[in-house]
């Protein structure tokens, strides 16, 4: 009998360990769900990097690099902001980007261009300030267009009557193709040119002061 109780014994403490032991672990793991619960409820949620990721240049290039170290030669007069949608092995012109179409000079927002001081473009004198900047796209040139209306996602919601400059450029063919839409200024004979390139493609919008 005192083996029997003994054996009853052992058998139940065991029984008693195992349980303690589950419910223990099971604990632990409602806590640890809790937790995480708890986090992705705290913490707001980010957005991933952009696909076509938002840059920016300036003229004179650099300019608040130059500023910051006392190494600028001349005022600012102009920014460009604009997203930078990459080929990825797709056609972009006459493909992507259609002939003869509107376009948003880029990806996402429309592109945006600040003069800080009046420019002439295509003949027209614009006033310092914020235009978007769209162009549409040929085979052997492009027309830019610089409008008025800021703030613009695409060109779905463009209006012709807030055009404020339109000029035509050559296209110039690039030997290497160019992955990324890129922009950069230039300047020749006090003329500022927004160099525009992408895939084989390169062009130029003349700004004078």
């Amino acid at each position: 009998m005192n083996l029997l109780k003994g054996s009853s014994s052992k058998s139940f403490i065991t029984y008693f360990c195992k349980s303690f032991s589950a419910m223990k672990k099971n604990s632990f793991l409602l806590l640890g769900a809790f937790l995480l619960t708890f986090v992705a409820i705290a913490q707001p949620g980010f957005p991933e990097v952009d696909k076509s990721p938002m840059d920016m240049c300036y003229y004179p290039a650099q300019y608040p690099n130059l500023k910051t170290q006392d190494k600028k030669t001349e005022p600012l007069t102009a920014r460009v902001i604009y997203s930078r949608p990459k080929k990825e092995g797709r056609q972009i012109f006459g493909g992507l980007v259609e002939y003869g179409k509107l376009w948003r000079l880029g990806a996402n927002e429309a592109t945006e261009i600040e003069f800080y001081k009046p420019v002439i473009i295509g003949n027209k004198k614009i006033v310092k300030g914020r235009f978007t900047l769209y162009a549409i796209v040929n085979e052997k040139s492009w027309t830019f267009i610089v409008n008025k209306e800021t703030d613009v996602w695409g060109s779905f919601k463009y209006n012709a009557s807030k055009d404020v400059a339109r000029v035509d450029v050559p296209v110039e063919q690039l030997k290497d193709s160019v992955e990324s839409l890129v922009m950069n200024f230039e300047k020749a004979d006090n003329v500022i040119r927004l160099v525009v390139a992408w895939e084989n493609v390169k062009v130029a919008l003349p700004i004078s002061l």
